[in-house]
């Protein structure tokens, strides 16, 4: 660093100070706190440079890196070499991990016309990592296997499209079955195809969804080409599927690995019955009845691009599909079955020792001044399909520009309040294995000390922001957006935010998704009920999960002077800081209720839909307008209190632990029937779909399976942790207001 660049900040700082004096208090903060982090907040934003993070990303997209391979040990060592001249304290963790990769993956169009159709995504030119290795065309978890059969189209393989082709006397019994990617996780396509007979799944991405369809072709365009491939993992789980529970480390006690069974789901549910087992049902006893769950499909998985999928759809006989089940190939689509047929053939290691391969967490720490054991976490997965440039490199430079701007100010002796851990976490693309073996190593210090885990998956693919969040740090996310200019340099990243969203009303805030599941958040909220927040740049990026998601696009489509990947770096610097070195966390939980009020219409309407007739939403109402009360009553003695004076420090660390506890207490110990690795009994993705998400999962499902007393005991279960949830509220506020006499 040169002299000017050294001296440049102190006038700065200057200004700086001079601003925050004429803005408001800081949300947790006294006002001389607000006025020191306003200005280590406004050095934060200045660090992270797009000329590293363009440096990180031509590294770190270099090749295909996929976890459990030579590629992903050297993305590895790179972060933690960059994290330790940082001088950031620096642990790579190691898992020994399920994880059978596919050794080869082939598709035959058997007749008419045989032929095998390509699997290799051919190199283009003036991208040179397209010509390097590839992963094969099998999806990840696919089971192996050498099957024909005729081809049946399934449109997206949901639920309801099976459905259709029962009314239609249409079968993929003994068939190989031919899907469309989109409308639900690819596993529970594969979990479908299998429990109606098929012999093999096909998923192909359609151009209607993000081909020439949404726009040019790569490379004359950011969308998918012909040839282009999306792998994807289809294991229907979090974590190594051999330790369910617990860290895959080194003595720990391993299950053999759960295949699919096609046995229905309502089959197995009939047969469990207690009238048909001759017993009398008990209406105040919970029936335990486990689900019908395929974590890992037994039959073969493939990936194919949609100029392959022409050649299987296209010959086609049997009926017209049923509108809606068009896609973008020119040509009328038909469902089969035949007289196409097809061959797929899979080779895996996962019958050998090789199946177990290792994985890599990286973590960086930088430890708190005052509040050791207090923790701020933020994360990015750092293995891909491919390149993987935007999914995931970009959001690993996004934590690392972050990294840094944290510990140059810690290395110039203003070290954060509370710990600060940057991780990279490995295998997410296999269903967030990383993560999970942290989260389940790690589960008695995070329920105990994390404050907030924040997420970064994929952090820029175009000019849109957006981000999900806990209803509790939703106001901090767009608080922080207020504060970081946004790269097309028209304003804030808040002001662009909401004229994006065509916000009018200055009362009306763009809205923010909720934390379902799928990405690295999910075992730090779904599982132990850690506030959680994420965002990202998004545009069009039709090179999803393909070996053309590479340095080259990125430079020419997705962020091509690397200012989305520096904004993304920025507010998660910012963020973190915001979380680590306030007086009380700030959380804010009278939003967060009314959050959660605004989901109970529909949930009567659920009911009444069914015919619950005596089941509403009355008493999880009044429990969810106490919490909020509650909320109001800690905003108002947290800003009063720190308006005059800060607390004691241990009455700070007694405070913030009852505020930790507030979303813990939405959690249950034994987790959703139908998934126990799920505790949150606020939001979960559907069982059904994978990537939507359920609010009130537990009661969900109890109408899903159309049990009504258990519905109402699940109800009756879910007010009583909201009541739970604001004792923690009102302990909190009574701490910080001196009275604790109730």
């Amino acid at each position: 660093m040169n002299v000017l660049v050294r001296f440049v900040p102190i006038a700065v700082l200057a200004s700086a100070t001079l601003l925050a004096a004429q803005q408001p208090a800081l949300t947790g903060y006294s006002p001389a706190a607000a006025q020191r982090q306003r200005a280590a907040e406004a050095q934060a934003i200045r660090s992270p440079a797009p000329e590293r993070a363009r440096a990180h990303s031509r590294v770190l997209s270099a090749e295909a890196h996929v976890a459990g391979t030579p590629a992903q040990a050297r993305t590895r060592d790179y972060v933690i070499q960059q994290m330790r001249e940082m001088g950031l304290e620096t642990e790579v963790r190691t898992y020994s991990v399920y994880l059978p990769h596919a050794t080869s993956a082939r598709v035959w169009r058997v007749s008419p016309g045989a032929r095998e159709l390509p699997a290799a995504e051919p190199a283009i030119p003036g991208d040179s990592t397209s010509a390097g290795p590839q992963y094969p065309a099998a999806n990840g978890y696919s089971a192996a296997g050498d099957v024909q059969g005729q081809v049946v189209y399934v449109n997206f393989g949901l639920i309801e499209d099976y459905a259709r082709l029962d009314s239609m006397g249409v079968s993929v019994r003994g068939k190989i079955a031919v899907a469309r990617y989109g409308r639900s996780f690819r596993g529970i396509k594969a979990r479908e195809a299998e429990r109606h007979g098929a012999l093999a799944l096909i998923l192909y991405s359609d151009p209607q969804q993000d081909g020439p369809g949404t726009g040019a072709a790569y490379p004359g365009g950011p969308m998918r080409p012909g040839t282009a491939i999306q792998r994807g993992s289809v294991f229907n789980g979090n974590g190594d599927p051999t330790t369910p529970g617990v860290p895959s480390v080194r003595g720990a006690r391993r299950t053999a690995p759960t295949y699919g069974n096609p046995q229905p789901r309502d089959t197995a549910q009939r047969a469990r019955d207690p009238r048909r087992q001759g017993r009398r049902p008990d209406p105040d006893r919970e029936e335990r009845t486990p689900p019908i769950v395929l974590p890992i499909p037994s039959i073969p998985v493939v990936a194919i691009g949609y100029d392959n999928a022409a050649e299987l759809l296209r010959g086609l006989s049997g009926r017209e599909v049923p509108e809606g089940w068009q896609g973008g190939l020119p040509f009328r689509y038909r469902v089969g079955a035949g007289p196409v047929v097809a061959r797929v053939a899979v080779e895996t290691d996962a019958r050998t020792p090789a199946a177990y391969k290792q994985i890599w967490n990286t973590l960086g720490t930088i430890r708190g001044s005052e509040f050791p054991d207090e923790l701020v976490l933020v994360g990015a997965h750092r293995d891909s399909w491919g390149p993987g440039a935007a999914d995931n490199v970009s959001g690993t430079v996004s934590v690392l520009e972050a990294a840094r701007a944290v510990a140059e100010q810690a290395r110039a002796g203003s070290r954060p309040r509370r710990t600060v851990v940057f991780a990279t976490w490995d295998a997410e693309e296999w269903g967030l294995i990383g993560s999970t073996e942290f989260v389940e190593q790690d589960s008695a210090r995070l329920m105990r000390g994390a404050a907030a885990y924040f997420n970064i998956d994929v952090s820029a693919t175009g000019p849109n922001f957006g981000g999900s969040a806990s209803p509790s740090l939703r106001q901090l996310v767009r608080d922080v957006a207020r504060t970081v200019p946004d790269p097309s340099g028209n304003g804030t990243v808040y002001e662009v935010w909401r004229r994006t969203a065509g916000l009018a009303a200055d009362s009306l805030e763009p809205a923010m998704g909720d934390p379902g599941g799928g990405s690295d958040f999910a075992p730090f909220y779904n599982h132990l009920g850690i506030p959680h927040a994420d965002w990202g740049f998004s545009g069009r990026y039709g090179v999803y999960h393909s070996h053309y998601d590479s340095f080259n696009w990125m430079t020419r489509f997705g962020d091509p002077d690397f200012r989305r990947h520096t904004a993304a770096a920025q507010i998660a610097a910012t963020m973190v800081l915001r979380m680590a070195n306030a007086d009380v966390l700030p959380y804010d939980y009278a939003g967060f209720a009314r959050q959660m009020r605004r989901y109970l219409p529909a949930l009567d309407s659920t009911f009444r839909a069914r015919g619950y007739s005596a089941l509403n939403t009355d008493a999880l109402r009044g429990a969810i307008d106490r919490m909020e009360r509650a909320g109001e009553g800690v905003a108002r003695a947290r800003d009063q209190v720190l308006a005059t004076r800060v607390p004691n420090r241990r009455n700070l660390e007694r405070a913030n632990a009852s505020l930790r506890r507030v979303e813990r207490a939405l959690t249950r110990p034994r987790g959703l029937r139908s998934r126990p690795w799920f505790r949150s009994l606020i939001y979960a993705a559907d069982e059904n779909n994978g990537y939507a998400n359920v609010v009130f999962p537990s009661v969900q499902e109890a109408v899903r399976a159309d049990d009504r007393r258990l519905a109402e005991r699940e109800l009756a279960d879910l007010a009583g942790r909201f009541l739970a949830a604001t004792d923690a509220l009102l302990n909190a506020r009574d701490i910080l207001t001196g009275d604790e006499r109730r």
